[in-house]
């Protein structure tokens, strides 16, 4: 039993889905189940009961799920310690969305890069809603994602800044721009007629899924995607409307091509920020990168 297969497993204790943690991992499906095969013959133990609707642990499974977790926490740190002097040096895992890596990630690089010189970043990006199950997983040391309703026990979020989470429309001429009138939207806009390009997972879909509820709008969903970008791409070409967070639509290069809309009541803003295992963040590097961010966007913590 080596680090990586129990970084599988945590993976498939987390998920409890082999195909999601296949995609998490970039890993076949087959080399999942073959993996976590060889974790049950190789401790004579059952660790998943699984049938044709759900997969759960076995009293065995969440003995090593606790297990797996001490074990890899502990490799970290071991591994950020062992052959380096008295600089801190290394490297880091980092996960965010395109937009993040250049707008919120840029400032605490250049921080990052004047007082901890050998500290070295291995970026990995994609859809923000990821994000918090990559950092459980123990693939990712830390990453920018936005403040979920529930934040799960083991992790620790920073706040960086907030964002709000804007309605926009096309401003070609379309279909969709056809059913809104010019200038500010009011009260009269049929809601339920419009076509809405909505989150598929993440912090945003929870909020936008509040939002429709609280108005006692039935929304007519055209589309559930993954990522920000996409909303904002979708929504420029004129096949619906949508939210998105207003910094990814000024940095999307698409600004122009979207109207912002106001809506019949606003919506919470986006908290954006910082996340890692509660357990990590004061070791070795992590706790270099924590205070670099910290030090980053001091006006975020006042």
């Amino acid at each position: 039993m080596d680090i990586r297969a129990l970084e599988l497993f945590l993976s498939v204790a987390d998920t409890l889905n082999f195909s999601r943690s296949s995609e998490q991992l970039h890993m076949s499906l087959s080399a999942v189940s073959r993996g976590i095969a060889r974790l049950e013959e190789e401790l004579g133990q059952c660790l998943l009961e699984r049938d044709r609707r759900s997969m759960r642990l076995t009293p065995q499974g969440v003995e090593l799920r606790n297990y797996a977790r001490r074990s890899v926490d502990e490799w970290h740190q071991l591994r950020q310690r062992i052959g380096t002097d008295s600089a801190v040096a290394g490297e880091l895992s980092l996960f965010c969305s395109v937009t993040a890596s250049y707008s919120v990630l840029a400032p605490i690089l250049d921080t990052l890069r004047q007082r901890y010189p050998a500290i070295d970043l291995s970026l990995h990006t994609g859809d923000p809603a990821d994000a918090l199950e990559r950092v459980l997983a123990g693939r990712e040391d830390l990453a920018v994602t936005g403040l979920p309703a529930e934040l799960p026990e083991r992790l620790a979020f920073l706040p960086l800044l907030s964002s709000p989470l804007c309605l926009i429309a096309p401003k070609r001429d379309c279909a969709v721009r056809d059913q809104l009138p010019t200038g500010a939207v009011t009260q009269s806009v049929d809601w339920q007629a419009l076509p809405f390009i909505v989150p598929e997972r993440g912090p945003t879909q929870v909020t936008i899924d509040n939002w429709f509820a609280s108005q006692g709008i039935q929304p007519r969903i055209y589309a559930r995607v993954a990522g920000h970008e996409a909303i904002v791409a979708m929504v420029s070409l004129g096949l619906g409307v949508g939210f998105a967070p207003e910094l990814v639509i000024a940095t999307s290069g698409l600004a122009d091509s979207v109207d912002v809309l106001s809506p019949p009541a606003p919506l919470e803003e986006l908290p954006i920020g910082l996340c890692a295992l509660e357990r990590r963040r004061e070791h070795g590097l992590l706790r270099a990168f924590w205070h670099a961010a910290m030090e980053s966007y001091p006006s975020a913590l006042v």
